[in-house]
């Protein structure tokens, strides 16, 4: 009976064990199941909800911040910039959509409040568009714009702040929970684990298998909290990989393998004008210049297609319409299997730096010129010399009104028109300096009136030249004399061979130009206007720059109004174009002003003739043959000779004899100045002229007077200046 009772107490106690084990593994499962699906419930709390109100958060910070509507709005009103507008406009469509999204999500009423606050702010910005345009259309000062257009935006700011602080609590409480979730599990299975050693004798295949589902309990929890980690380490990684990608100084566009746009990168949009919404689903296409030959766009597909990475620079269009160069690299994007899902164009902005190279190009061949110019300065002047004096003999023998009195008239043209360009030519490369003197501006704009008449064609009238008021300015009359034959020319090739007129104008100013300084001398403007074709406005800002032009090959240089434009800049002065298409050009120059006193000095008359005995050296026969003719024809006693050293032997000989020495300066063997040195160390009062083909510049000989003439010589000059050396050394 005890036995039995015994028995039956151990069945009983073993019955209620094992009840107790299979209440206790119940609820034990159970809490474990709810604390899965609390975790579960919690993780999509976690990732879902807040994420996407993220979104949400992230683009109005985005419109609210730099670059988004207030600052394109300000930018706007401050820059009068059109393409802020523009943008601006686009975030304000995008913004709306974001704020209808948002609010038709079921809401706390906090954040619903956070929200509205924001859209009123904007909604104040939005009426003050039309006051914004109104500002900029006319000019108002900035004060009354942003008076009128000021917004406080305190409240918007804030309100934002608030939405981020809700997001942030509302993602620290789903994480919370989910710790307290796992924090509870893991209370559970050490419970669990207790009861199941305490009940292993009664129940030890439950206490084995709760073992195993412990186990597993763990496994999967430690999977839960490494996977969150992860999460978080991968979206760490993502923000900053996204940053350096938005902040790359470099274009990043990312296609697929159809070619159409899937990003770009800030500094795309920065570059390009456009904004990643406009462009997204588009193929590249729209970026094309039209100025990159076809055959290189064919060398870049068909290095893609074959898996490779291609190099190149490309012209490329802003949105505005402007080119410019991009240094690019577009690779291909591989799977892990190694398939090709995308494209990556990678590009440098290097408009910059191909404008410096084309700048040190331009240098370059400045320089030639300036080179070529300085080889054939001295021969093509010493032919020069030739021809004027022997038109100048030439016309002495004519009978004035001759047919053949215009003949030599016309060489002598040709001449004068020759000896321009070779200045033109120095004057450019800068290497022949000018000497401003008190120039009478009438004169000139006769002269150069008697030179044109007979390049341009009858159909043209130059007006202005006989009804010119006296007015002097402060110039070199050789440069003066190219700035107006420059002028005239392109005016009279701008007409061509139709009807027209050119019209010289001079007067002086009563007041000094704004940003130029005053003088006690005055202004002069200087006007020359045709009534051609005129230029377009591309073309009106582009005309100084040097070896441009707009003339058929063979027809221009490119050089004449640079040249011009640094003649006019040596002076001190300033020139300024006006133009259209159709109506004509016309040239304002603003030169120096000159007392007359000054002028009527610097050109007092010199008596030309003489009866002294002089001698001529230089190494071209004809130019010291035609200069020795010349002097005779005026009375004088001239010996000319092509060696220097001879000339000293016989100078040598009988040092009084001759009364002046005219020499040219480069001379084989021996040249000028070497030699005039010599004969004044035999005779130190010597006058000597240097004439030379290059820079007249001064000359350091001691003894007697010495003056350095610039070929090609006009013969007249040339006897004044005899004549004045003499008689100065008479007087003396």
């Amino acid at each position: 009976m005890t036995s039995i009772k015994r028995t039956y107490t151990l069945a009983m106690a073993a019955a209620l064990l094992v009840l107790v084990t299979v209440a206790t593994g119940l609820y034990l499962g159970a809490q474990t199941r709810a604390q899965f699906t609390d975790i579960a419930e919690s993780w999509t709390d976690y990732a879902e909800d807040p994420e996407k109100k993220g979104v949400w958060i992230s683009s109005l910070r985005g419109y609210l911040g730099y670059g988004g509507i207030i600052h394109n709005f300000k930018n706007y009103v401050i820059r009068k910039d059109e393409s802020y507008r523009a943008r601006m406009m686009d975030q304000l469509t995008q913004f709306d959509a974001v704020m209808a999204s948002y609010l038709s999500d079921p809401l706390p009423e906090s954040e619903r409040r956070a929200l509205e606050s924001i859209k009123q702010t904007i909604e104040e910005y939005r009426a003050k568009i039309e006051i914004a345009d109104r500002a900029v259309a006319t000019n108002w000062p900035a004060e009354r714009t942003d008076r009128l257009v000021k917004v406080d935006d305190t409240e918007a700011i804030l309100a934002l702040r608030n939405l981020e602080m809700l997001w942030m609590d509302s993602r620290a409480r789903s994480t919370a929970r989910i710790i307290v979730a796992v924090t509870r599990g893991e209370t559970l299975i050490g419970y669990g684990f207790l009861a199941m050693v305490l009940l292993v004798a009664a129940a030890l295949s439950i206490a084995v298998l709760i073992s195993l589902f412990i186990r597993d309990m763990r496994a999967a929890n430690a999977r839960l909290t490494a996977e969150l980690e992860r999460r978080r380490a991968l979206q760490r990684s993502e923000q900053r990989l996204a940053q350096a990608v938005e902040q790359s100084p470099a274009t990043i566009l990312i296609t697929d393998t159809h070619g159409r746009i899937q990003y770009a990168n800030r500094r795309f949009e920065d570059l390009s004008g456009w904004s990643r919404d406009e462009i997204v689903g588009r193929t590249p296409k729209f970026l094309q210049s039209g100025e990159v030959p076809e055959e290189t766009y064919a060398d870049l597909r068909g290095t893609l297609e074959r898996g490779a990475v291609w190099r190149g620079v490309l012209r490329t269009l802003d949105r505005a319409g402007r080119s410019y160069w991009v240094d690019s690299t577009i690779l291909p994007l591989r799977a892990e299997e190694g398939t090709i899902h995308s494209y990556l164009g990678i590009g440098e902005d290097i408009t910059e730096k191909r404008q410096a190279r084309e700048q040190v190009a331009r240098a370059q061949k400045i320089e030639a010129v300036g080179l070529l110019a300085g080889g054939i300065a001295h021969d093509f002047n010493n032919i020069l010399t030739s021809i004027l004096g022997s038109a100048h003999l030439a016309s002495l023998d004519a009978e004035p009104g001759s047919d053949l009195a215009e003949e030599v008239e016309q060489i002598d043209i040709a001449a004068r028109r020759a000896q321009a360009l070779v200045r033109q030519l120095l004057g450019f490369a800068r290497r022949e300096p000018g000497t401003p003197e008190p120039t009478d501006l009438c004169t000139a704009i006769s002269e150069v009136n008697r030179l044109m008449r007979a390049a341009i064609p009858p159909t043209i009238r130059i007006e202005g030249v006989r009804d010119c008021a006296p007015v002097t300015v402060l110039a070199d009359p050789t440069h003066l004399h190219q700035i107006l034959m420059n002028l005239t020319a392109n005016a009279a090739e701008a007409i061509g061979d139709a009807t027209g007129r050119i019209r010289i104008a001079a007067r002086a100013l009563a007041d000094a130009p704004e940003g130029l300084p005053v003088r006690a001398e005055g202004w002069v403007e200087l006007v020359v206007e045709d009534d051609g074709p005129g230029m377009s406005e591309d073309t009106a800002t582009r005309i100084f720059d040097a070896f441009y032009t707009t003339k058929p090959l063979g027809k221009g240089t490119g050089l004449g109004l640079s040249v011009v434009q640094g003649l006019v800049q040596d002076m001190g002065g300033r020139i300024m174009v006006e133009t259209k298409p159709g109506k004509g050009t016309l040239f304002c120059l603003l030169l120096p002003g000159a007392a007359a006193d000054m002028r009527q000095k610097a050109i007092a008359p010199v008596p030309e003739r003489g009866h002294e005995s002089l001698m001529i050296v230089d190494d071209q026969t004809e130019v010291a043959a035609t200069l020795r003719r010349s002097l005779m024809r005026m009375g004088y006693q001239v010996e000319a000779y092509t060696s220097p050293r001879i000339a000293l032997e016989r100078f040598g000989k009988a040092p009084f004899r001759h009364s002046l020495l005219i020499s040219d300066v480069v001379m084989p063997d021996m040249n000028g100045i070497e030699m005039a040195r010599a004969m004044r160390n035999l005779r130190p009062d010597l006058p000597v002229i240097f004439c030379t083909g290059f820079n007249p510049t001064a000359v350091a000989l001691p003894g007697g007077a010495t003056e350095v003439l610039a070929k090609p010589l006009d013969p007249v000059d040339l006897a004044r200046h005899v004549r004045r050396m003499l008689d100065a050394r008479r007087a003396a």
